[in-house]
């Protein structure tokens, strides 16, 4: 999994309330077990019309916010069913931060463990950020994840709080199976001295 210290990057606004996995990644793209992929089916029925042709209006076809690399979003962002694939999908797009007033806890969770940062921040701190974010590719949102801040374009800063194991496994680049792989030697030890004791098995 890929560390996750700082980021700049262009913010894409989607002032919407109670954005669930399915419209994130609808069901039909589930079928796939591969994590590379979903990024051109990210938010699909609000980017493509019933003839898969782009809708302009929709803000990651707008030029500006093709490059995106956070997205400021609306109350309980990630809500819906627990699919594993919408933070896949966020991250394949290029995705590496959301940032918003509450999310799911499931969809929250699934963030870190795919290496993205989702950032927690009151109402009036978010509207702030949102309005910075429709200035458009001009306007690059910071994200410091070891001092634990956001600075808007104009440098005012906010500041988030996060699990530190969440955090210590987003900065290290740690899923579940690298936390795991930490224990290598240990595991190594065990099994051979489980062999000696019983080689039988």
């Amino acid at each position: 999994m890929q560390e996750f210290t700082t980021l700049t990057g262009i913010a894409a606004p989607l002032p919407l309330i109670n954005v669930d996995t399915d419209m994130i990644i609808p069901k039909q793209f589930l079928k796939t077990i591969k994590r590379s992929g979903l990024g051109v089916n990210l938010f699909d029925e609000m980017r493509y019309d019933d003839h898969g042709n782009e809708i302009p209006d929709f803000v990651l076809n707008k030029p500006q916010y093709r490059e995106a690399e956070i997205l400021v979003a609306g109350d309980n962002f990630g809500c819906g069913s627990s699919r594993e694939h919408a933070p896949w999908a966020l991250l394949d797009f290029g995705i590496r931060c959301v940032i918003a007033p509450s999310y799911a806890d499931i969809f929250y969770n699934n963030c870190f463990k795919n290496g993205i940062l989702p950032i927690a921040l009151p109402q009036e701190q978010v509207d702030v950020l949102m309005k910075d974010a429709e200035k458009g590719a001009n306007a690059r949102i910071s994200v410091d994840l070891e001092a634990q801040t956001v600075t808007s374009s104009d440098g005012e800063v906010f500041s988030f709080e996060v699990d530190a194991f969440k955090k210590h496994c987003l900065l290290n680049g740690l899923d579940d199976i690298g936390l795991t792989m930490e224990k290598a030697a240990s595991i190594d030890a065990f099994e051979a001295q489980a062999a000696q004791a019983r080689p039988w098995v």
